[in-house]
């Protein structure tokens, strides 16, 4: 017979990463049951009537949900004190499904113009193929906020910490904004993590996570997941785009993740911390012409930052003297860290944004966001804090 304990509201957030949502089966497993199965059996044709009917709640197909993927639907939404969490088979897949399942022609959205390569891509070039107006602002100045929302929108998305350049943005302000103008406040809390800010608790509606980044953090699946408490946005618009269109996660990845949930605020807390040391060590660099990160008293937004978030993230961007070629001469000398697009990993990581994860944008678009041909962005890892010192500081030297 299957042992399951109930999860208790006293229960500290660790001790819910570890336990949350699990679901033994009558094998009673002490890891997680790994559900590898596409489909579910049915006693009778009047039992599968009811299921498709919502007269009896259980498992009809793994692309509606699956008994693996549903204890990590619990799990992060213990995590985040959401009512629900939907998850997904990427995090651009979880932003996309937040974002169009509530839209048709004709709706207005208002994002800050600081965002990831691709979620740009959705706001700026694919919502207003479909006939959304879209409108782009610089997400840090409340006063863009206030004339763009003075008008009518039904959602509002933000990315806070930006990608690469570490904006912060005023949640809980641009929300009462938001609200007062109709819209829905989804933000992508990927660069802060579920550890470090709570988007639900500042009065945003959605919060969405690539969960390939920290939560996975190990470089090993795919995945994304929305989280929220509005069950009619449930009911009435998410679970019936995810089903017909298919974007669902597998049991397996799910499994993974959670065993990425377990880990999840220990491996945080050394990121922050090595990323910290990081960003006083390169900010006494002479060939280093600006270092951002969220906690040094040069950040423009330290002060919001540290209302918002428990710590300074895991993180760091940079710019080094000599625009592209410094750049690329300093990447090519990394002998540690490696070159990657990919972010919140165990192993420390580093990219070119310009070239990579922005490189569709114009140059002039780059210049608005503040991403220089010299500016690098480094996922600080959680090896050797001195030997990723030691990396960045040789490879400075061939800049």
């Amino acid at each position: 017979m299957a042992i399951n304990k109930t999860v208790k509201d006293s229960w500290r957030r660790q001790t819910k990463l570890v336990r949350g949502g699990t679901n033994r089966s009558a094998d009673a497993e002490t890891s997680e049951g790994l559900f590898l199965t596409s489909g579910y059996v049915y006693e009778s044709p009047e039992e599968a009537e009811l299921a498709f009917k919502g007269e009896k709640k259980r498992y009809i197909y793994s692309r509606y949900a699956n008994p693996t993927v549903s204890m990590f639907e619990e799990r992060m939404a213990l995590m985040e004190d959401a009512r629900h969490c939907v998850a997904t088979a990427s995090g651009m897949s979880a932003m996309f499904a937040a974002l169009i399942c509530m839209l048709e022609a004709g709706d207005r959205v208002v994002a800050s113009r600081a965002l990831f390569g691709s979620c740009l891509y959705i706001i700026d070039e694919q919502l207003p193929k479909l006939g959304i107006k879209t409108e782009l602002i610089d997400g840090t100045d409340l006063n863009e906020w206030e004339r763009a929302l003075s008008t009518p929108a039904k959602a509002v998305f933000m990315e806070t910490p930006s990608n690469p350049t570490l904006d912060i943005i005023d949640i809980k302000s641009v929300s009462d904004l938001a609200h007062k103008a109709g819209a829905m406040v989804i933000v992508d809390n990927v660069f802060a993590t579920p550890i470090l800010q709570k988007p639900l608790e500042l009065g945003a509606d959605i919060v969405m996570y690539s969960a390939t980044k920290h939560i996975d953090g190990q470089g090993r699946v795919l995945g994304g997941c929305i989280l929220f408490n509005d069950t009619d946005y449930l009911e009435d618009y998410l679970k019936p785009f995810l089903r017909h269109t298919g974007p669902c996660m597998s049991p397996f990845v799910a499994w993974t993740l959670m065993k990425g949930l377990e880990t999840l605020e220990l491996r945080v807390a050394q990121h922050c911390k090595n990323a910290r040391h990081i960003a006083d060590f390169l900010s006494g660099q002479s060939v280093v012409t600006k270092t951002l990160y969220p906690e040094l008293g040069s950040h423009p937004h330290k002060a919001l930052a540290m209302q918002q978030m428990s710590a300074g993230g895991t993180m760091v961007t940079f710019e080094v003297k000599g625009g592209k070629e410094a750049a690329f001469r300093f990447l090519n000398a990394l002998e540690l860290i490696d070159i990657s697009n990919n972010l919140g990993d165990t192993k420390s990581l580093t990219t070119h944004p310009a070239t990579t994860t922005h490189q569709r944008l114009s140059d002039e678009q780059r210049a608005e966001l503040g991403i220089t041909p010299g500016m690098v962005r480094l996922s600080v890892g959680i090896e050797d804090v001195n030997d990723i010192e030691d990396d960045l500081g040789q490879a400075l030297e061939a800049v």
